[in-house]
């Protein structure tokens, strides 16, 4: 099941740093201001007590109409289906606040068909309001064993999702994963083993979708090494960013969510060389020498990943192509 909601065409958001921050907090949204992080993510699902999400809904509007957060992605989580809050922070939040609003996050995701019900809803919405329709994207978060089951069509679902999330902690206890409490798991034993086949996966229906990949939460919030060996783990299997609860783990997830400069810098010269080597002044050649490597197509697909990344990031190039004479 997918949705056909007409809508603009979705570029790639830089998410390397994803800022929770509690709607009930007005004190909290307005420091999320004056932070580097690439998304803020404003919270009315886990962060906020039952009795406060009326009132978080009603901060969240107002902090998204104020504004300051410019050069951000803005996103409201919402409560999950399954809920009695979901219908209400949707409408409250989009009819309040939507043109200052990027996207929605859906938690705890099971089924294509949840998120084909948000996307009816937005669009109602967007109608009723006189809303640009389509432009309001969602985040799909994978936090129990059905949703990861079903991830490829939740990720297919509809043209608005752009982020496909791992939910690590609901996770583990959807499927029992005792043995990743701390303090509990056997001599030798790295939790990233664990965790492997679950972020490939969210990985591979990201992708075959040209969704983003997220990595979700590291809850010690004090322990920025830890951070940086699990970020980093995500990171190189090829997730675009990870959340940061806490303001000392957005330097961190921007340093290890970026490429490196020379990479950068060596991804920009392929793109050049190779759009030079294939034209008729460069003598269409389907391979050529840039230095002491030889690049081609295969060459032009990996050097497109991370020129996106970089210039999604805002990263500068320092070097220049010059064709051979």
């Amino acid at each position: 099941m997918s949705s056909t909601t007409p809508g603009p065409a979705r570029t790639m958001r830089s998410r390397r740093s994803n800022l929770a921050v509690p709607g009930s907090s007005p004190k909290m949204l307005d420091k999320a201001r004056g932070l580097p992080a690439d998304q803020v993510f404003m919270d009315i699902e886990d962060a906020v007590a039952p009795l406060a999400k009326p009132e978080a809904r009603k901060n969240i509007v107002a902090a998204l109409n104020e504004g300051g957060y410019e050069g951000k992605v803005r996103a409201v989580r919402v409560n999950d289906w399954t809920t009695q809050w979901t219908y209400a922070d949707v409408v409250e939040v989009v009819e309040g606040a939507g043109p200052n609003l990027d996207c929605i996050m859906l938690p705890k995701v099971q089924t294509a068909e949840q998120i084909v019900a948000l996307d009816l809803l937005l669009t109602q919405i967007e109608k009723a309001n006189g809303f640009e329709v389509g432009r309001i994207g969602i985040e799909a978060q994978i936090e129990n064993a059905m949703g990861l089951i079903n991830v490829d069509a939740i990720a297919a679902a509809s043209p608005r999702v752009e982020t496909i999330i791992f939910g690590p902690a609901d996770f583990m206890a959807s499927i029992n994963m005792k043995s990743l409490v701390v303090g509990e798991q056997p001599p030798g034993y790295d939790v990233g083993d664990a965790y492997h086949y679950i972020l490939m996966r969210i990985l591979m229906a990201a992708r075959a979708y040209d969704k983003q990949a997220i990595d979700g939460p590291y809850l010690q919030i004090k322990d920025v090494d830890g951070y940086r060996r699990v970020a980093g783990r995500s990171a190189a299997l090829g997730f675009d960013g990870k959340w940061v609860l806490h303001p000392g783990q957005i330097d961190a997830a921007n340093e290890i969510y970026s490429p490196r400069q020379e990479d950068y810098d060596k991804a920009e010269l392929i793109l050049d060389a190779y759009d030079y080597a294939t034209s008729l002044q460069g003598g269409a050649k389907g391979a050529v020498m840039l230095g002491d490597e030889m690049i081609d197509e295969a060459s032009r697909k990996m050097a497109i990943v991370v020129s996106a990344k970089g210039r999604a990031a805002g990263m500068v190039r320092t070097t220049s192509f010059t064709p051979p004479e």
